[in-house]
């Protein structure tokens, strides 16, 4: 039995917070002080504090025939005109609730009591829708791709470059000694011989001639 109440006591919170959320929340403006001219605090600041989405709801406190709430232009917001009103709250105690998202402008239904600071602008929200889930898209490993088949290619066989034989003009190396000139001994040769011959016919003459006079001596 513990268990079960258990149970449906989560199931009541869960459904009154569906609940809540599904009708949005409710919003005291100027809090204690309610719908005056002079709040404790200033009503902007006020909503600049708060996030207001769509199905959210103001509470404009105030006495019935006193005074007014009127929801207008942007323009007529800042020149506090009270003449054509967008809507217009008097009942006492009004409700507004929010059934879109951007600004909204407010005033009291006293021009004098606008201009001294009775009046309000709220932003709502925009409502975030969630996105989509799309399929994901195939990542490059997975797609196939087929590309041309080229024919096999035969090796070719290397073939060994003629080996060239050496060339006999080519010049010697500077590093091979050349063989010394043979010596010219057949001009001293012949400058020996000659020498000799000289000397013998001059020897000869001599002797002929010192035969003679050894002739010409006797005779």
């Amino acid at each position: 039995m513990g268990f079960e109440r258990y149970l449906a006591s989560v199931l009541i919170v869960i459904m009154l917070s569906f609940i809540t959320s599904s009708q949005g929340y409710k919003f005291y403006v100027g809090g204690r002080d309610g719908w005056v001219v002079s709040p404790s605090e200033n009503y902007n600041h006020w909503a600049e504090r708060n996030r207001f989405q769509v199905n959210d709801t103001l509470f404009f406190k105030y006495k019935k025939g006193s005074d007014s709430v009127l929801l207008v232009t942007r323009e007529d917001y800042f020149s506090c005109n009270t003449k054509n009103p967008i809507q217009s709250l008097t009942e006492g105690d009004s409700l507004f609730t929010f059934d879109r998202s951007g600004p909204f402008f407010f005033i009291t239904g006293n021009a004098d009591n606008c201009k001294k600071g009775q009046k309000l602008i709220v932003v709502v929200m925009a409502v975030r829708h969630k996105p989509q889930q799309q399929p994901p898209s195939p990542s490059p490993s997975s797609a196939v791709t087929t590309a041309p088949v080229s024919p096999p290619t035969l090796p070719i066989p290397e073939t060994n470059p003629p080996v060239e034989s050496p060339k006999s003009s080519e010049a010697p190396s500077h590093d091979a000694v050349e063989p010394a000139p043979p010596e010219h001994r057949s001009g001293s040769f012949k400058l020996v011989c000659s020498t000799w011959l000289v000397l013998g016919f001059g020897i000869w003459v001599s002797m002929a001639l010192g035969i003679e006079n050894v002739v010409c001596f006797w005779c």
